[in-house]
């Protein structure tokens, strides 16, 4: 049942979310604007979704509320300092630290435990939101393409990337016994909302975290194919728990030989909006058909 405690709290979990993906030049603008302590600050109101959560299912925990207060304010004194230390933005330690970090909370659900049943989307949403803050407000990267506001060309070229990966996958996948074919038809309405789900809870945070920032990186020091190869494969690996408690080799596998394809669609213009595309067509139609 959804109360209002919990509706409040998705709206403030997702206008981080939406405003930069939206309305990311104009956020950013009026970001340079503010003093620097108040920036460093600010994003300690992301602890304020667990609070009206967690005090309206009676589940509040003060550590878990300090964990969502001062976690993003974490990540903004690192990036700041990561602004001022790294201008060329070649990429730093303190880079890597908050992507291994957040990276590593979301794969294991670290912090999952905090959220009542069925509410740990949230905990993806507000880590999303400290990356924002950190990489796009306060470190400012550029190239990393996130606008949601779609073109046709990023139609095009995720369709594309779709269309080269999906007989690749569907030949390897159902050799290896992955993927499982259904002689299923949902209604347009069924099928249209589990696109736009995936697109925008699995595929543009997935995207965000490992095309627009890390492999954007990691192209600064090891040049585009050893970058995209590379990312590809931590895209795989970040699979390794799914769907089982042992090491999923099949679901590695296939994920990284889908990164290659997420990871080309980013770069052909830079745009998150592109793989993410690539990425919520691969995942809708496994979902449905082929799961």
């Amino acid at each position: 049942m959804v109360t209002a405690p919990i509706a409040i709290s998705a709206l403030l979990a997702l206008i981080p979310y939406l405003a930069a993906a939206f309305f990311s030049n104009r956020i950013a603008a009026f970001h340079e604007k503010v003093p620097w302590i108040a920036r460093v600050v600010l994003p300690a109101v992301l602890g304020i979704p667990y609070a009206l959560v967690a005090a309206s299912t009676g589940t509040l925990r003060w550590y878990w509320l300090a964990l969502y207060t001062f976690l993003p304010v974490t990540v903004a004194v690192l990036m700041l300092q990561a602004r001022r230390v790294d201008q060329a933005q070649r990429g730093n330690w303190r880079d890597y630290l908050i992507l291994i970090s957040l990276g590593l909370a979301v794969d294991l659900r670290w912090f999952e435990a905090a959220w009542p049943p069925r509410l740990a989307i949230f905990n993806k949403v507000l880590l999303l939101d400290a990356g924002i803050c950190g990489f796009l407000m306060l470190r400012q990267l550029d190239g990393v393409g996130f606008d949601l506001r779609l073109r046709l060309r990023d139609l095009r070229i995720g369709l594309r990337e779709f269309l080269f990966f999906a007989p690749i996958a569907v030949a390897l996948g159902l050799s290896l016994g992955f993927l499982h074919a259904h002689a299923i038809w949902p209604s347009l309405i069924q099928l249209a909302g589990a696109c736009l789900f995936t697109f925008f809870f699995i595929a543009v945070p997935e995207e965000l975290f490992f095309r627009g920032w890390l492999q954007n990186l990691l192209e600064r020091r090891m040049g585009r194919n050893r970058a995209l190869i590379l990312t590809a494969a931590l895209f795989g690996l970040s699979h390794w728990n799914k769907r089982t408690t042992n090491f999923n080799w099949q679901y590695v596998l296939l994920a990284a030989l889908a990164g290659i394809f997420y990871g080309r669609a980013w770069r052909n213009e830079r745009r998150v909006g592109a793989s993410a595309v690539t990425h919520a067509l691969v995942d809708t139609v496994w979902s449905i058909w082929l799961r």
